[in-house]
């Protein structure tokens, strides 16, 4: 559906990647979840959400993804789970324009049904405060919360804790190896770290930034572990979230973009900046006025 051909209730909605700057694994729930210490960023770059409310009641997602019944799409389940929170009788049609690769370590889907909670708080009228909307994202996947609140973070626990962070809005240069990871397959593996040391964000934002997946990454997925190999020639370079996407990062575009057009046949990529502040409440904010 081009702009100018859209109903005049539907409105555009932005849904950012983000990266993990640093990920620590300190320890480990006897429900399985994992406690962790992370700094997110959000990107300049991520999929858009097409939303027309309607009064049927229903809830509509396009297109169907491959492998992925409509009960566990996550814009679904956040559009349900809002719907049955507030007893709302208004539906929606919700078309999702997909940049984000799956399985990227990006935040994709949790990105999506945070849009999704977000967007239709605004368009149903249903007045939630963002700290109850981030309860509600919760149950949809721990990085939810932080693409609800909206600011670059600091985030403890297993990622619902918030200490708001400013890191550089750098340049980073992001490369896509051609898998598909499980967060569950990281975060499952007997190897993984899990007893990395709590420290305070001052003491972290003044150390090398690490990932405690990446090592399990790079044994389990070649592809992951031979881009590592590619990128680090040129600048540092990690792993986001438990992959399978790896970022260096670049003082400039230019810098970065040269780095991008060396890029083998065998990886894709993108150049994008850092933003503390998500797109997503840019938009909130005009949709207000």
């Amino acid at each position: 559906m081009t702009p100018n051909k859209m109903k005049h209730n539907t409105t555009l909605w932005p849904s950012p990647a983000k990266l993990n700057l640093f990920l620590y694994i300190t320890g480990q729930r006897d429900n399985g979840y994992h406690d962790l210490q992370t700094l997110f960023q959000f990107l300049d770059y991520g999929d858009t959400l097409q939303i027309t409310p309607n009064e049927t009641g229903k809830i509509r997602v396009t297109p169907a993804i491959k492998g992925i019944d409509l009960e566990n799409n996550l814009i679904y389940r956040a559009a349900k789970a809002l719907k049955n929170k507030s007893n709302t009788t208004k539906g929606a049609d919700i078309h999702l324009e997909k940049k984000i690769p799956m399985g990227a370590g990006l935040g994709g889907g949790s990105s999506n049904a945070a849009t999704t909670l977000v967007a239709l708080n605004h368009l149903w009228k249903t007045h939630y405060t963002q700290k109850e909307l981030i309860e509600l994202g919760i149950s949809l996947g721990a990085d939810v919360p932080v693409f609800i609140q909206g600011k670059a973070a600091f985030a403890e626990g297993i990622g619902e804790q918030f200490q708001s962070a400013q890191p550089l809005e750098k340049w980073y240069l992001v490369l896509k190896p051609n898998v598909h990871i499980r967060t569950e397959k990281i975060f499952s593996h007997p190897d993984l770290t899990r007893n990395t040391e709590k420290r305070t964000l001052n003491v972290l934002l003044h150390e090398k930034y690490e990932n405690d997946c990446e090592k399990i990454v790079r044994q389990l997925f070649p592809e992951v572990d031979k881009a590592l190999s590619w990128l680090v020639e040129y600048a540092p370079s990690r792993l986001t979230g438990t992959g399978a996407c790896v970022f260096a990062e670049f003082e400039n575009s230019n810098d970065a973009n040269l780095i991008l057009q060396k890029l083998p046949n065998w990886l894709t990529g993108f150049v994008t900046r850092g933003m503390n502040i998500s797109p997503l409440f840019t938009t909130l904010d005009a949709q207000k006025q």
